[in-house]
């Protein structure tokens, strides 16, 4: 198995759908909140990435794209614009069941595109201030 994620660390996750314990139908980046070993193994909790609906962001969303921060953007290890929903959040368990190595693994054989940048870490914590205030 992989070793665990880091807070801040943008990995390939399934996000699920409905029902909740069940893998997404396909593969999309996800920001690791929180770790927690648990006695089967590490869960892992996760915001939802999405590259839809960009335009407009709700409260408890941020967006990381290539022409407002390429430093972030790249070290994010995105291939698109991409938003995060922290009120659209898991704890999964840290297995193939809802992770998957990327295609371009630069990170080696692990689940990781990349990185928050420092940069992104005020207005990541905006969006969590504005889930409690909203939710």
């Amino acid at each position: 198995m992989w070793p665990a994620p880091e807070p801040g660390d943008i990995v390939w996750c399934r996000f699920p759908e409905r029902p909740r314990d069940k893998p997404g139908p396909k593969p999309r980046p996800a920001l690791v909140l929180e770790i927690a070993q648990m006695a089967d193994g590490i869960e892992v909790k996760v915001a939802y990435g999405t590259t839809q609906k960009l335009v407009r962001l709700q409260a408890g969303e941020f967006a990381i794209r290539k022409l407002d921060n390429s430093a972030a953007y790249v070290l994010a290890g995105l291939s698109y614009d991409t938003k995060f929903d922290l009120v659209k959040t898991l704890s999964l368990p840290w297995d193939t069941m809802f992770f998957a190595v990327p295609r371009d693994a630069r990170h080696g054989q692990i689940p990781k595109l990349g990185s928050l940048h420092s940069g992104m870490i005020k207005v990541a914590e905006s969006a969590l201030r504005a889930t409690r205030r909203h939710g």
